[in-house]
């Protein structure tokens, strides 16, 4: 496919992002003449990015024609290699979801042939971002992107096998992910500035300021498991500690020793842990609010640097309601008002976000401009 005249991808652009329009629609949207429009769809129909797909009457009894988007428009792949699973999304360049699969993280690579499988075969694939637990790096030749560290590497690694050559891979911190879905799909819908924190087996956060996601010069921007922890007499910060305190795998482990024969079964899960917490059993209650006041200074953190107005709270043990007072009030001791709601988006947020990465990216592809944002 050539380069599209500058009038033609602007009118793509308002195309996809509107799913189906007349040309008077797509002539308000561009900001382009009804002549400039006619000339831009007459392009885009020849390259088959854009069809026909009905007609609609007016008001006066005159018809006008449909437009969608073209069997050459093709797709894009979203792809968040989780902490212990995988899911995989095929959209097209209007988000339209046409495929999807889920697997677990050691068989990412199925799940991404699976998604791929339920492309439509006669487009082409024009975007891939895969969401991975880590900050991201240019390849020691420049070609490409990678995880930074060996967190997220060998996953990747595995995952990319299955991924079709030549088309471009974008890598995005998965927390960024999750927060874009939230602004888009979620709990901060209409807020232009909040803090997505997400508190899970690891710990992070999603800065949004001004619609757009803030990724830092290194990419690690939101990185709070680097915030130095402990930083108190005879005891020296270590890297990722306060992660390591944050986390479900030490919840569990401060669960375990307050855990009295009297409690009953010892939960091995948080999720478990959180269910005996909302049944009222006393140690589990306990564990729950310890945990929340933690969460809460992370947030009184968060307030303190950014001062986002909304605090988002995600993640495995992060997006449970029983959080939310304690999160609540350690965070208005400590700070000043900040409101703190749970996540709407839900075990979805990721690769929903990344979904909305790869359509922007897509749409780039073949439009060649810059009329899309995260």
């Amino acid at each position: 496919m050539g380069r599209l005249s500058e009038s033609a991808g602007a009118v793509f652009a308002v195309l996809a992002a509107v799913g189906t329009a007349t040309r008077p629609r797509l002539a308000a949207g561009a900001g382009l003449s009804k002549p400039t429009v006619s000339a831009a769809m007459a392009e885009l129909e020849a390259a088959e990015l854009a069809a026909r797909s009905g007609t609609v009457s007016g008001g006066t009894g005159r018809s006008a024609a449909i437009y969608a988007l073209g069997p050459a428009a093709g797709a894009v792949l979203a792809v968040d290699l989780g902490p212990t699973r995988t899911q995989v999304r095929g959209c097209a360049l209007d988000g339209t979801l046409l495929a999807e699969a889920t697997s677990s993280r050691a068989h990412a690579a199925d799940a991404v042939r699976t998604a791929l499988a339920g492309l439509p075969a006669d487009g082409p694939l024009r975007a891939i971002v895969v969401a991975v637990g880590d900050v991201t790096a240019q390849d020691q030749d420049g070609t490409g992107m990678r995880p930074a560290t060996a967190k997220a590497g060998p996953v990747f690694d595995a995952m990319a096998v299955a991924l079709p050559a030549g088309v471009p891979v974008h890598l995005e911190n998965n927390v960024n992910c999750a927060a874009l879905a939230e602004l888009h799909e979620g709990a901060a819908r209409g807020r232009q500035t909040f803090g997505y924190l997400r508190i899970g087996v690891g710990i992070g956060l999603g800065i949004v300021i001004g619609g757009q996601v803030l990724r830092g010069a290194n990419g690690a921007a939101g990185e709070v498991a680097r915030l130095p922890y402990p930083w108190d007499e005879g005891r020296e910060p270590r890297r990722e500690a306060l992660e390591e305190r944050i986390g479900s795998r030490s919840l569990l482990r401060r669960a375990a020793e307050a855990w009295r024969d009297a409690d009953g079964p010892f939960p091995g899960t948080a999720e478990r842990l959180f269910a005996l917490s909302a049944e009222g059993r006393a140690t589990a209650r306990a564990v729950v609010g310890g945990h929340a006041a933690d969460v809460g200074r992370l947030a009184a953190a968060v307030a303190a640097v950014l001062d986002p107005g909304l605090i988002v709270l995600g993640g495995g043990t992060g997006a449970d309601p029983q959080l939310l007072p304690g999160v609540r009030a350690e965070l208005a001791r400590l700070s000043w008002p900040t409101e703190v709601v749970s996540s709407t988006v839900g075990d979805a947020g990721t690769v929903v976000g990344a979904a909305r990465l790869a359509v922007a990216r897509g749409i780039q592809t073949v439009t060649g401009g810059s009329w899309v944002k995260d």
